[in-house]
């Protein structure tokens, strides 16, 4: 069985609740905390190699490390809970069933980071869970673990909840600082960074929920041996949305030492695929990140297996290789149509850019309407090549990273279906009545790798 570090207390009923969490050990680590000083737990998150778990997997401990601390001015700790990443409900699920275990993080991590007023941004579309987490916040209150003079040690935290307009830019940090100042969530232009200049010109750290939940077992059994779990760079445990064409979606706990084959098809995890179907593709990190197919998933070009952390599924680069990314783990299996889904990520991309960029703004659009040509078998075999084009000259050349999330999932498709959008090209007719298949699937395409 997996480790786990977030999830051990999940299945306990009333967990939510501040004196079922107390009991089963719940703020202990906030009291160890606050007997330590903030640079010996900014060393301890150093030590654990907790890297970031929204999508960017940067080291948490360094990031907070930036942190400008200018005399006299308020310094704040943001928790990005706007999880809009298709395929990714792993924050959704700490924040439904776990909330004293983020609110006892950002009680540790505010501490370290000198922030007397902390916020969660959660997007619009969790409309239930800022009930819950705003029960949490009274209940920490009322027993002394937030407000002022915190078990005596003369630390204050107030944490806020603010609602998002249920805006998947809002998910990258700046834009996020726009609208919890009450603008329009636009892109900032970097630097000034966050850490320096943030939440109203404020030195400020933004961080994931599943990051700062991490904090709390980070504290309990210490860096240095929450960094023995896992493997190499990929330290601690991960939490893994899955979901897709799978007997057992739901969000797992993974120590990262694991194959991909082995969560896939174990009943421990996804328990395999239903109806004895064969898997095509998955797209392991959220829908930004490139899909794979079925061999370069479960292996690496050079044969070796495939393991679910941050260097394996890396391995390779974007030509046979992935990403973490959020963790959201959505399999496809044999009767999936790479083209429609394809399709369908870039309407979605197109929709949710703020419209700021030209190339994102534009790009976007034309790839989404090329798409839905060749998908309605309209298309012709050089619109794949000018959609090559035009998701090379978005990638890169946009403010924020939107632009490359909506360019990544068309380069990767291309790169390893091309032989299925052909095929869609070449059968108009066909391809309105029945899916591709398996067909040479994951044949390398020559003409598109020499590009990459």
């Amino acid at each position: 069985m997996s480790k786990k570090l977030l999830l051990k207390d999940a299945h306990i009923e009333g967990i939510r609740y501040f004196e079922t969490y107390r009991k089963q050990g719940g703020y202990g680590a906030a009291e160890k905390a606050l007997k330590m000083t903030p640079d010996e737990i900014l060393e301890e998150v150093k030590a654990s190699g907790l890297r970031g778990r929204g999508g960017a997997g940067f080291p948490t401990g360094m990031k907070w490390s930036f942190l400008a601390k200018p005399e006299g001015v308020p310094r704040h700790l943001v928790v990005n809970a706007d999880e809009s990443e298709p395929g990714t409900f792993k924050d959704r699920y700490l924040m439904e069933f776990l909330p004293h275990l983020l609110i006892e993080g950002m009680l540790i991590s505010s501490y370290c980071l000198g922030s007397n007023t902390s916020y969660i941004y959660i997007r619009g579309e969790y409309s239930w869970i800022p009930d819950i987490l705003e029960e949490a916040i009274e209940e920490a209150k009322a027993a002394g673990f937030l407000g002022k003079n915190i078990l005596g040690t003369g630390f204050d935290l107030e944490i806020y909840v603010q609602r998002g307009g249920g805006a998947y830019i809002c998910g990258e940090e700046t834009a996020l600082l726009e609208s919890l100042e009450g603008k329009r969530g636009n892109p900032r232009l970097k630097p000034p960074f966050p850490a320096v200049k943030g939440l109203w010109e404020r030195p400020t750290v933004v961080n994931n929920v599943e990051s700062i939940a991490a904090i709390v077992p980070i504290m309990d059994i210490t860096g240095a041996e929450y960094a023995k779990i896992g493997v190499g760079r990929s330290t601690g445990t991960k939490l893994i949305s899955a979901c897709g064409n799978i007997n057992k979606p739901g969000v797992y706990e993974i120590d990262m030492t694991i194959t991909v084959e082995e969560f896939i098809y174990s009943e421990e995890y996804c328990g395999g695929i239903p109806n004895g179907k064969k898997l095509k593709a998955c797209i392991p990190g959220g829908s930004s990140v490139p899909i794979v197919p079925a061999n370069l998933l479960l292996k690496t070009i050079n044969g070796e297996p495939r393991y679910m952390n941050y260097e394996s599924l890396a391995d390779g680069g974007f030509a046979t290789g992935t990403m973490m990314g959020s963790g959201g783990f959505i399999v496809l299996d044999e009767d999936q149509c790479i083209v429609e889904h394809t399709m369908t990520l870039a309407r979605f991309y197109n929709h949710e850019s703020c419209g700021q960029c030209t190339p994102c703004r534009e790009g976007t659009g034309w790839m989404y309407k090329i798409l839905k040509k060749i998908e309605n078998g309209q298309g012709k075999i050089e619109d794949i090549d000018l959609l090559w084009d035009i998701q090379r000259k978005i990638e890169g050349n946009t403010i924020c990273p939107l632009g490359d999330a909506a360019a990544w999932p068309v380069a990767a498709a291309i790169r390893h279906f091309r032989d299925e959008f052909e095929w869609h090209i070449k059968n108009p007719e066909l391809s309105q009545t029945q899916n591709y298949g398996l067909a040479n699937y994951a044949d390398p395409i020559p003409s598109v790798e020499k590009n990459t």
